[in-house]
């Protein structure tokens, strides 16, 4: 059974950078080296990463992210609080939606810089590895709009991951 932790190693491996080790993508998402070598073998026992050369399965991992993160890790915006900007708000989306006076979704950080409604990151480190790695931070806003967003948002969501799933395969 994936657990949300698994997304976010799956968005990191989809990124191809240098992170061999276990220690390696641990340092780099927040995670216990024991925690990414147990994500990646759930993620291959569910056909999300191919246990040879450990590379995601990104058609099938487009897939379950617009059909089955919305429903399997389901959030309900929360109490207003600082925080970091994600979904339609983070920088990756803001452009591509007219301001609203509606409080923007945030993950709750104490050093964040905007003041906006709680989101429940996938998993607590989230936004510190999402501060160290700007390709990382689109790419779990984005699937933050796929799990809050409405319609449009979802859409804009999933095309902009699967665009983006191609460019860093070919990078």
């Amino acid at each position: 059974m994936i657990k949300t932790q698994d997304i976010i190693v799956a968005l990191k491996t989809c990124l191809y950078e240098p992170a061999s080790s276990y220690a390696d993508k641990a340092l780099a998402l927040g995670m216990s080296a024991s925690e990414v070598h147990a994500a990646e073998r759930r993620l291959c026992d569910a056909r999300l990463l191919n246990p040879i050369d450990k590379t995601i399965q990104k058609k099938a991992f487009l897939n379950f992210l617009v059909h089955g993160v919305p429903y399997a890790f389901a959030v309900a915006p929360k109490e207003m609080t600082r925080g970091m900007p994600t979904a339609w708000a983070a920088p990756v989306l803001a452009d591509k939606f007219a301001a609203s006076n509606q409080p923007i979704p945030v993950w709750p950080d104490p050093n964040g810089d905007v003041q906006g409604v709680a989101i429940k990151p996938l998993y607590h480190s989230q936004p510190q590895a999402a501060q160290k790695n700007p390709k990382l931070y689109e790419l779990l806003a984005l699937v933050d709009a796929l799990r809050i967003g409405r319609a449009r948002e979802r859409k804009i969501a999933a095309e902009l991951i699967e665009e983006r799933l191609k460019t860093y395969a070919s990078a």
